[in-house]
């Protein structure tokens, strides 16, 4: 049996004391909603004072720009460039999530931090947030994301080739590695010189 429930006479009362609104101003709303939704929606939001992470997956660096450019990366710099504003960047360290957003996992989106120098090697990788649900034994152990030091965007990244598989969670292993493999590609692609990518 179903019951239906029916609006009280007050809410009824309530509704059309509201004042109706022209049909161009309803559209114009409705167009400010949705462009307000494409631009938060555009980027996945990353850890936002990643300090102490980006010195993890750049040791040799000093010192580091803020995010910004695009593709969006940090600079890492051998000198700091407060002290020699002429200091050239030693490599870039980006998410993942900005240079493949459309990478997921079993369960969302793997945060993963890389440093990446300017030959196209990997100088260090650190999984900063994820929503797996097999996670805590997968992704997330520091020495899954250690692994990919020393790789270059050149390596094949295949999960049980060179990347460590791990049981019961190879959609989050393979996911964050092209997440990794394609991130870094793209990264050097557009951000490197050519001499690095071939």
């Amino acid at each position: 049996m179903w019951t239906v429930y029916y609006p009280s006479p007050h809410i009824i009362a309530g509704l059309a004391r509201i004042p109706t609104l022209k049909p161009t101003a309803w559209a114009l709303a409705l167009v400010c909603s949705v462009g307000v939704t494409i631009v938060v929606a555009q980027r996945i939001i990353t850890n936002p004072k990643p300090d102490a992470e980006l010195k993890q997956v750049f040791p040799s660096a000093v010192a580091f720009s803020a995010l910004g450019g695009d593709p969006l990366h940090f600079k890492a710099y051998g000198v700091d460039p407060k002290t020699n504003p002429s200091a050239p960047p030693i490599g870039i360290v980006f998410w993942t999530t900005d240079m493949v957003p459309q990478e997921h996992g079993y369960h969302g989106p793997i945060h993963i931090l890389i440093g990446l120098d300017l030959k196209g090697t990997i100088t260090g990788a650190v999984v900063d947030y994820h929503s797996e649900p097999y996670g805590y034994f997968s992704v997330e152990p520091p020495k899954f994301a250690a692994q990919f030091k020393g790789k270059t965007i050149r390596d094949p990244f295949i999960v049980g080739r060179d990347v460590d598989a791990v049981s019961r969670a190879s959609i989050t292993i393979a996911s964050a590695a092209r997440a990794v493999r394609d991130g870094s590609r793209l990264a050097a692609s557009r951000l490197l010189s050519a001499e690095a990518t071939k």
